[in-house]
């Protein structure tokens, strides 16, 4: 059975917890009352400054590490009742560095899982990605299509992640959720770092005079969620059911979630976040 906990007085440890996802993640946490969050990133992808109001507003401590420190992450996780797992690299950074993503996404997740288990923690929120299914067949695509067409990297780590959880549950009793996003966009995309979003290199070559680049005839589509429900979902999922990988239908018939951005709404406040940032000189 999957354990009620409440968020509220929880104590919390959030991996990744500087960058996009993790840092709304942490916003929501402490904003629902959590009585401790520890963020640990190694602020390669994550910044600082998206934390800043958590840091202020809240009991939240960030932590510069990383994931593969296996003593760090033992002894960060030991007496939290939650992790939020979303330490990860770009999938483009995977395809260009497979050795380095099969230590963080392989080899870091387990260590994450393990020392989740052996603190006794309530519950483990992980981020998958929907690069699991690699080129769908199906439309919309559900947690039941198979994961044979994923062809990256990155897809495989996830896929591998999801089967280290399930083994975890079964060997040891540890209650999971993994949540397989799509394209997540919002407020404090990495726009700094070498491997950038789409969205932030269309915006960079509008505002240069510069057509939009799309590959293929035009006729492509994506699925985009706004960072600040994947966050929600996350939230959610604390009192989910266990072993549930949610498309939209399951996540709202069983954790009550609902996306609350349309697509024209979460651009445009993408596109205000952005430009606050390129008129601050922040953004390249």
């Amino acid at each position: 059975m999957s354990h009620a906990v409440p968020i509220a007085g929880a104590r919390v440890l959030v991996t990744g917890g500087a960058g996009t996802i993790g840092s709304h993640v942490v916003d929501q946490l402490v904003r629902a009352g959590a009585a401790q969050v520890v963020v640990l990133d190694n602020l390669v992808r994550g910044r600082r400054a998206n934390l800043d109001w958590s840091l202020t507003n809240g009991p939240v401590e960030l932590v510069e590490g990383d994931i593969r420190d296996r003593t760090l992450v033992h002894a960060r996780t030991a007496g939290k009742d939650l992790v939020f797992h979303l330490a990860a690299l770009r999938i483009t950074q995977c395809a260009q560095e497979p050795r380095l993503a099969l230590e963080s996404l392989v080899d870091g997740t387990f260590t994450v899982i393990e020392a989740a288990a052996e603190a006794g923690v309530k519950k483990v929120i992980a981020s998958s990605s929907a690069s699991v299914y690699g080129m769908a067949e199906e439309f919309p695509t559900t947690e039941r299509h198979h994961p044979y067409h994923n062809d990256t990297f990155y897809g495989a780590a996830k896929a591998f992640n999801e089967g280290m959880l399930r083994s975890f549950h079964a060997m040891y009793g540890l209650d999971y959720v993994a949540l397989r996003y799509f394209n997540v966009y919002g407020p404090r995309m990495d726009i700094h770092g070498l491997y950038t979003e789409v969205l932030i290199r269309w915006m960079e070559r509008i505002v240069a005079g510069e057509p939009a680049l799309i590959f293929g005839d035009g006729a492509q589509t994506m699925d985009f969620v706004h960072v600040a429900d994947v966050a929600r979902a996350n939230l959610r999922a604390v009192n989910g059911v266990v072993r549930r990988l949610a498309d939209t239908t399951r996540a709202e018939q069983v954790l009550g979630f609902r996306a609350t951005y349309g697509l024209r709404a979460g651009l445009a406040d993408l596109v205000d976040w952005w430009r606050a940032q390129r008129a601050a000189g922040t953004a390249p």
